[in-house]
């Protein structure tokens, strides 16, 4: 599987630092699926459980027809601006596309939650519908999230069949009482199997999820689950620093907002594990996956993203490339190069609009959207574009908000100049937050 900003589409190879406000054809898609067998109270996302996800009353189908009734809306939308997708050449040309007017998606993306809870029959018919109503590009990156554990990850052999190309495991710790800490289900030993089974049903392309600044954490309970992950020899580690935050005090959670509301027994469970973090030591835990990764030969090509050559996620690439991208489902946020849009997190409001009980006419789900102006486009640009290692153009210290940063950033060793790029130091990402609130 080809991947990286080599392996994207002739679109999506354009310098990271565009700044346009024109509307365009999306080259990625998102899709959420909102459930989870039990959620981890550290977890903001958009995610139902318990009865929701299993069991004679769960929500599964509703929100299946309605995702449909979705892509549907969003898919008639984008034909009437942009015209119907076209589709792989049946010419053997590899790339090559038959007439159409707008291009097939590089990336499709099934995010959650824990989507391998879905049988495999509906993956497989998402996938299809996908290809139906946007195209997808002949190499195109399809991915799959899954829990390792041996009852949320689902038949890898039946998911390559399904069209599941690449699948990013939700692993978050090879600690058994780090695990237990942050309320996972599964055990260490359930990760290298999940990994096995992916392999043996030739998913090519496997990227794990690990967490560090895990609360009474230590380096070396964070080096051995480094290096555990790294014997299962996967091709992708995104590695994320714990973060605990407030939804419901960011004003995110109300009838349109974008997460759902905290829970007093998570929030109870956060204001305990803050007091057990600390930020030197998820500093160095940082800095130990970058000098333990290098080593190893894998390309840190993003502040939280390391891959070996050719499996870089094109679809997160996308996100940092400023690219458009659709995104359906509860609480998913599309860009479209001018404006902002997501939907709002509640499944019952987003099952009502998609398939109205009184048999009357859909409508998409509610939500917000915000377009956004010169400046903000260019400091957004700026900020993604320095979390990879590409940086930004060496022309972009002379205008915008980086032009008044620029010199004390240099100065405090945060940024550097390779050819005629600006990338962060390692530093530079240990610190980004500062300097990209002063971008911002």
């Amino acid at each position: 599987m080809s991947g990286g900003p080599e392996g994207l589409t002739a679109s999506a190879r354009q310098q990271p630092l565009a700044v346009g406000n024109a509307a365009a054809p999306p080259v990625a898609l998102y899709v959420h699926v909102p459930f989870c067998i039990s959620i981890c109270p550290y977890c903001d996302f958009v995610v139902y459980a318990g009865a929701a996800a299993r069991g004679p009353s769960n929500r599964i189908d509703a929100f299946l027809a309605a995702l449909q009734t979705e892509i549907d809306l969003r898919a008639d939308a984008l034909d009437a601006i942009f015209g119907r997708p076209s589709a792989p050449s049946s010419s053997g040309v590899s790339g090559a596309m038959a007439p159409g007017t707008r291009p097939p998606l590089d990336s499709l993306y099934i995010g959650g939650g824990t989507p391998s809870l879905l049988p495999t029959e509906a993956i497989a018919r998402l996938v299809e519908l996908v290809r139906r109503r946007f195209g997808l590009a002949g190499n195109a990156e399809v991915t799959l999230e899954a829990n390792p554990g041996p009852d949320e990850r689902g038949d890898a052999a039946a998911l390559v069949r399904a069209g599941i190309g690449r699948l990013s495991i939700g692993a978050q710790s090879l600690d058994r009482a780090e695990l237990r800490r942050l309320g996972r289900r599964h055990r260490p030993e359930d990760v290298g199997e999940a990994v096995a089974a992916a392999r043996d049903a030739g998913i090519g392309s496997v990227s794990l999820d690990l967490l560090y600044d895990v609360p009474g954490g230590s380096l070396e309970t964070w080096a051995a689950t480094l290096d555990a992950a790294l014997a299962l020899a996967s091709d992708h580690l995104s590695l994320y620093a714990l973060t605990l935050d407030d939804p419901d005090a960011e004003g995110l959670t109300g009838p349109a907002g974008d997460h759902l509301p905290t829970t007093s027994g998570a929030r109870q469970w956060r204001a305990a594990a803050r007091l057990d973090q600390d930020e030197d030591l998820a500093a160095t835990q940082y800095q130990h996956a970058v000098d333990r990764l290098a080593t190893s030969g894998w390309r840190g090509y993003e502040i939280s993203n390391w891959a070996h050559p050719g499996h870089e996620s094109r679809h997160n690439l996308a996100y940092w490339l400023r690219l458009p991208y659709e995104a359906v489902g509860p609480g998913a946020h599309a860009f479209d190069g001018a404006t902002r849009r997501w939907n709002a997190a509640r499944l019952d409001t987003y099952v009502a609009a998609l398939r109205p009980l009184d048999g009357g006419r859909p409508s998409l789900p509610p939500g917000g959207a915000e377009t956004l102006d010169t400046a903000t486009a260019m400091a957004e640009s700026l900020v993604l574009g320095l979390r990879t290692d590409r940086g930004v153009p060496l022309s972009a210290r002379e205008e915008g908000p980086l032009a008044t940063a620029y010199d004390w950033a240099l100065d405090a060793g945060l940024l550097a100049t390779t050819d005629d790029r600006i990338v962060l130091t390692t530093r530079g990402r240990l610190l980004s937050n500062e300097l990209f609130s002063r971008l911002i």
